[in-house]
């Protein structure tokens, strides 16, 4: 016997309908049909408007009976839907009074903002036609694919090894050789590569569906070339995956191509964060297009002005009022799908510190989002990172309310090692607390707290990072006034490319000073796409509008800069090597394992005589491997010394234990490493002559 429920009580425009379920949000699978459920307080009346595929006249317009109206939930299951090529969107009702914050205009068709998937960009910077009434369509989603047994990795955060990367821009240069450049399919199809270099975790920026064509009026004042939204920074949808990263997206499969690619990147031990943003959309301010939350419930959505303007403490045009309680549930149920429908092991926030304010704007002392997600059972093995500020001035690097869960871009340390790299003046204290993983900041909750990194995609790369010492944005059409003045970089002597032979020397060494002391660094270090094979945006810092070789990974660079490639290669597998380098707790100073040496101890140019001087740019440390892991996994004896100074210095190291020797793994003047493991045996065991702007690796076993 059938359940009755899968009757329809009445026809409306020619279909079969019934009151639907107020939850989940967004449409479902039912048995027989679909159910649709939108939310929107302040709307008068809801209209559903379904679409066959490729097709611009509405199939239906279905008005919600009001007596389909649950509460502040408009929902409805239709019956007798194809379901395999439905499109859908929402008309809503409702005043039209911008300054009591309203914006509601029945003319639009809006997206559903719980779309799983949506069509409308199938293909990348394609199906622009103005004439369309609707340009980002809602699709329905099947759940129907084999994970095979996969599962998140569960990786300690201490252990990992991050890539910040694009997916387009990894495999979109013509060098890259693979069947559908630009796209997930194209990254799986890099795997190996990753596993080569030693990366066990990539952070790709936004994945979710954004509009690459929102820039396409502005050209590029030096090639005339329409400028896109290339990184992505600008949500359209949040629970979608962006069809034009896939391959098969113009066949709407963009689910199954991604979760295809997070499975092959587990099955290689690899995990996957998203960067999502969730501080504002691509609606802009009042001057942007409606797309989605403006027309469905402005007010509920976005931090409003009490005459309705918006808040920007995104610094692109609106803020999502992301502690409101209906917004906020949103954030929660898409960080659900993400980990419970595809699998991923954690999320980088943009600009999180904008996910601490109130619906005015002002910083919340308990952040209800913030504690919800730390809480959360669904996200309970998640990663959790903030980028702990935002565009309005908020800067929470290492007070950034984290419940226990949170890690954080870790931005003084970025800060910290360029200025002592380039050799300013008074750093070494502030150097000694990020080598550490910054106790300072995260005394409460241990160093896999700070993300560590040097650059990232916002900024210059590291060959860059050597080679500019003024951004250089004109390309942008913003008169070079976009992008960071503070970047901390040194050009060498020469703005730009050199042909001195003695500059180029100087730039490789910096570059190398630079990785290894991030491999050293206790916390979590994070490495950008490209800079093991000296990438170059030609000082551009801010290159978000660029589908080109600014942004392209040039794989021919990979022949070119062989050796640069290989010492990133065995500093990532230094560090993998050694625990002594990964610990869970901040090191204590002290011998707690009866060694005779403490967990880390400072020196100078001589051994045990730390200086701390402001003119000082020298720093040395030693790891005692007995008290790896708390002395539970015991390691070898580590020495580093950094010399940022325009001068030799003479190192002496401190004596190790009977029967042990220090062995060379890296000095970053000399033209070889060795692999891990096949250190050379010192002659000298104590002291090292070590070259300007140089830094040391020994190993004691």
């Amino acid at each position: 016997m059938e359940r009755i429920d899968v009757y329809p009580t009445r026809q409306i425009a020619g279909f079969p309908v019934r009151v639907g379920t107020p939850f989940p949000f967004g449409a479902t699978l039912v048995p027989g049909g679909v159910n649709f459920s939108v939310f929107s307080r302040y709307a008068t009346a809801c209209t559903l408007v379904l679409f066959n595929k490729d097709e611009s006249a509405a199939l239906a317009e279905i008005p919600f009976p009001e007596d389909f109206r649950i509460g502040n939930v408009f929902c409805m299951i239709v019956f007798g839907l194809e379901v395999e090529k439905l499109e859908y969107g929402f008309r809503m009702d409702g005043p039209c009074s911008p300054h009591e914050g309203h914006r509601f205009d029945y003319r639009h068709i809006l997206l559903d903002p719980y779309a799983k998937a949506i069509s409308g960009r199938d293909t990348w910077a394609e199906n622009n036609d103005p004439a369309n009434p609707y340009q980002f369509r809602g699709r329905l989603v099947f759940d129907d694919f084999d994970w095979e047994g996969d599962r998140p990795l569960e990786t300690p955060i201490e252990d990992l090894v991050i890539y910040e990367m694009h997916v387009r821009g990894f495999t979109r240069h013509p060098s890259s050789a693979v069947k559908h450049p630009g796209t997930f399919a194209a990254l799986r199809e890099k795997i190996p590569y990753l596993k080569e270099l030693g990366i066990n975790c990539v952070e790709l920026m936004p994945i979710c569906e954004f509009d690459e064509l929102e820039y396409q009026e502005r050209l590029n004042p030096e090639t005339g070339v329409p400028l896109v939204n290339y990184w992505g920074y600008s949500s359209v949808g949040f629970f979608a995956p962006k069809s034009g990263f896939a391959a098969t997206g113009k066949f709407g499969m963009q689910v199954d191509e991604f979760k295809t690619l997070v499975k092959e990147l587990h099955r290689n031990g690899i995990e996957i964060i998203l960067d999502v943003v969730f501080n504002h959309t691509a609606e802009g301010d009042e001057r942007g297009a409606t797309i989605s939350f403006r027309g469905i419930d402005n007010k509920t959505y976005y931090m409003l002005t009490p005459d309705g303007r918006y808040l920007n403490f995104s610094g692109t045009g609106n803020t999502m009022n992301c502690n409101n309680p209906i917004v906020r549930s949103m954030v929660i149920d898409c960080l659900r799908h993400w980990a419970a429908q595809y699998h991923i092991d954690g999320f980088r926030f943009d600009l999180a510190s904008i996910l601490g304010r109130d619906q005015d704007g002002h910083p919340l002392r308990n952040p209800p989002l913030l504690e919800t997600m730390a809480y959360d059972p669904v996200l309970a093995k998640c990663k959790l990172i903030a980028e702990a500020w935002d565009a309005g001035g908020l800067y929470q690097v290492g007070s950034f309310p984290a419940y226990g869960r949170w890690a954080e871009w870790n931005g003084k340390y970025r800060d910290t090692l360029r200025r002592f790299l380039k050799s300013d003046y008074g750093q070494t204290h502030d150097l000694a607390a990020r080598l550490l993983g910054s106790p300072d900041l995260y005394a409460n909750r241990g160093p896999g707290a700070s993300i560590n990194f040097i650059t990232c995609h916002d900024g210059f790369t590291l060959n860059d990072l050597f080679s500019y010492n003024d951004k250089h944005n004109l390309a942008n059409g913003e008169q070079n006034n976009d992008g960071a003045n503070d970047n901390y970089s040194w050009n060498c002597g020469c703005e730009g490319p050199s042909d001195d032979p003695a500059i180029r020397v100087l730039r490789r060494r910096l570059v190398k000073n630079a990785l290894t002391l991030l491999m050293v660094s206790q916390g979590v270090p994070m490495i950008l796409m490209g800079d093991e094979i000296a990438h170059t945006k030609y000082g551009n810092n801010n290159t978000y509008c660029h589908d080109n070789t600014l942004n392209w990974f040039d794989w021919t660079l990979l022949d070119t800069n062989s050796s640069l490639f290989q010492f990133f290669q065995r500093l990532i597998a230094f560090r993998h090597l050694h625990p002594v380098l990964r610990s869970q707790t901040h090191l204590q100073h002290r011998d707690y394992v009866g060694s005779g040496y403490p967990d880390i101890s400072w020196h100078g140019t001589q051994a045990w005589k730390p200086e701390w001087q402001e003119y000082i740019r020298t720093l040395a440390f030693m790891l005692c491997g007995k008290h790896s892991r708390g002395g539970t996994l015991p390691d070898d004896y580590l020495y580093v010394a950094a010399n940022a100074h325009w001068e030799t210095h003479r190192f002496e190291m401190p004596a190790l234990p009977a029967g042990m020797y220090w062995y060379l793994f890296v000095d970053t003047a000399a033209d070889e490493t060795p692999e891990p493991g096949y250190e050379r045996l010192l002659r000298d065991q104590r002291y090292y002559q070590l070259s300007p702007r140089t830094v040391l690796v020994l190993v004691g076993k």
